[in-house]
């Protein structure tokens, strides 16, 4: 069962005002534009009515001095707070939003004594002003406004009430406005904690979502496999680290487009569906990758998945799997074949020391002695491929390491051997289990020494370093003096118990090819411009560190 899926803990910032919970800093400025863009339109649209006599008898009927010089003020007032509003370091406080709000209350009602409270239905404007302050301030601020808008409607209305031309009509239409005026306060208030409560909820799940993105984005990128997301236009839409790490490529290079021979692969995916996993070899790179594609939607055309692994990584992991039944089985045949063996081995021995034996017998007990020897190095190559230890990596210097392994080597069985080192650069680093090169050196160089023997009556061998510059990688090669190896049999000269000689196993070179790639490095066969016979061992680089 899958573990449930925890919602991060989202720090909380500073306590904001309301305007900017709601609508935030830009948006709050922005609506404050459109209302003193109405303030100054307002003001500017009775001033035009007024002096323009277009409506006569319905704005400043009682007082026309105080109507005009209101809306003179007014009008400047609102101008002015367009300017500053337009200022890109104003943000108004709520006690100046408070201002400048009371300040609309006191005009309008004093626009509404002076053209008659009962007439002119400018009172109805303090609703427009009472609905803003829901919105710019807080509850207690903004029900505060509605008692003071409520109280000057309604003193405007006793005034009215008291003119000799006034009636209570006027008082009736105050108290029905000052009920409007709360009822709008509160019913503001109610949809702007609303909106409150919405963009906080949105503001939580748009922070879960970027959460779950960057921890998706962090599996990606710290990812094994390459991932390569493609449209159906083949335009790339995500390439993680790992495939630019097995492309070979820079991350700080970004790709333009997939590499010619991956979108060949894909167009054969698309056209034909087969499912059947490829090996691409990057240009200048000795990795294989393995490459398969799978479709986001299967239904229709849609973006697709380009899935890159290391394919030397997943034969090593599936040879581990094979030694381990390898050695399984090893352990049997040490039991049931050794035994025998050396009941058949002690027998000939016994057999050739007999005093009445003819010559031609002799060669047979030394046939026996010969093939019994040579089964129980089968099973001792097999043993030791099967208890295979781990890889102990470590970089190191390979010419000097070189140097000191032919000293090793003088020192033992090919003391008269003639050994020439050719170092191209110096130093030169590379990782890899010392003890496990210094194995499959020892396979192949006994190899080379005994060929040259052969072929030239001289044991001698040339070892090489240097830079491979296909692959920019440190390598070993090994060049002898024998009479080389023909194109039929290099293509299975890594098989086991592949060999021409009545004397080998057939397990070496298979042993060396192990091991190497057990450490992620490589060993091939490819002869020299004067076809001698050379086989190279290609490291890993020093800063690759082996799993």
């Amino acid at each position: 069962m899958a573990a449930p899926t925890h919602k991060p803990h989202i720090s909380t910032a500073p306590a904001k005002s309301a305007q900017e919970e709601i609508l935030g800093q830009e948006s709050t400025l922005s609506l404050l534009r459109v209302y003193s863009y109405y303030r100054a339109l307002l003001g500017s649209l009775l001033l035009f009515i007024f002096h323009g006599g277009l409506t006569p008898n319905l704005v400043g009927n009682n007082a026309p001095e105080l109507f005009s010089y209101t809306c003179i003020v007014y009008t400047a007032i609102s101008v002015w707070t367009l300017l500053a509003l337009w200022r890109k370091d104003f943000k108004p406080s709520q006690k100046q939003l408070l201002a400048q709000l009371c300040i609309d209350v006191v005009a309008i009602t004093l626009l509404v004594y002076s053209s008659g409270s009962n007439t002119s239905g400018l009172g109805y404007l303090l609703i427009i002003t009472v609905a803003y302050s829901g919105i710019f301030l807080n509850q207690q601020l903004s029900l505060l406004l509605a008692s003071f808008a409520s109280l000057t409607a309604i003193g405007s209305g006793v005034l009215d009430a008291m003119r000799p031309k006034g009636g209570d009509s006027s008082l009736f239409s105050a108290g029905a406005l000052g009920v409007l005026l709360f009822i709008t306060a509160l019913l503001f208030r109610y949809i702007t904690r609303r909106l409150q409560t919405s963009q906080a909820e949105a503001r939580s799940q748009a922070a879960f979502a970027q959460h779950l993105q960057s921890l998706a984005q962090q599996v990606v990128e710290r990812m094994n496999t390459g991932i390569i997301a493609v449209n159906k236009d083949r335009h790339l839409l995500l390439v993680n680290n790992a495939a630019y790490r097995l492309l070979s490529r820079p991350a700080n290079q970004p790709l333009a487009s997939l590499p010619h021979d991956i979108d060949a692969m894909l167009d054969r995916w698309e056209s034909e569906g087969a499912h059947r996993q490829q090996i691409y070899k990057p240009e200048g790179s000795s990795k294989e990758i393995r490459v398969s594609f799978a479709a986001l939607n299967i239904d229709q055309q849609s973006d697709t998945l380009i899935f890159l692994e290391d394919n030397r990584q997943l034969i090593q992991q599936a040879q581990q799997l094979k030694l381990a039944s390898l050695g399984r089985l090893t352990a049997s045949i040490a039991h049931e074949v050794r035994n025998p063996l050396g009941a058949i081995s002690h027998a000939g021995q016994l057999l050739a020391e007999a005093p009445n034996l003819e010559a031609e017998d002799k060669k047979l007990t030394a046939i026996i002695a010969r093939h019994s020897e040579r089964v129980n190095n089968i099973i001792e190559n097999v043993l030791q491929l099967s208890r295979r230890q781990q890889v102990q990596a470590q970089t190191f210097d390979i010419t000097q390491w070189v140097n000191t392994f032919v000293e090793e080597l003088k020192n033992g069985p090919h003391n008269e051997a003639k050994i020439t080192l050719v170092h191209t650069q110096t130093p030169l680093l590379g990782t890899m289990d010392t003890s496990q090169l210094h194995q499959v050196m020892t396979n192949i160089c006994d190899n080379g020494l005994r060929y040259s023997q052969q072929q030239t009556g001289i044991a001698q061998i040339t070892l090489a370093t240097g830079t491979d510059e296909r692959f920019g990688l440190p390598y070993i090669d090994i060049i002898d003096e024998g009479p080389g190896v023909s194109t039929e049999q290099s293509a299975q000269l890594f098989e086991p118990f592949n060999t021409d000689s009545p004397k080998g196993t057939g397990l070496g070179l298979y042993l060396s090819k192990e091991l190497c790639d057990a450490n992620e490095a490589s060993l091939e066969y490819r002869p020299t411009a004067e076809g001698k016979s050379c086989f190279r061992i290609c490291l890993t680089h020093e800063q690759r560190v082996l799993n």
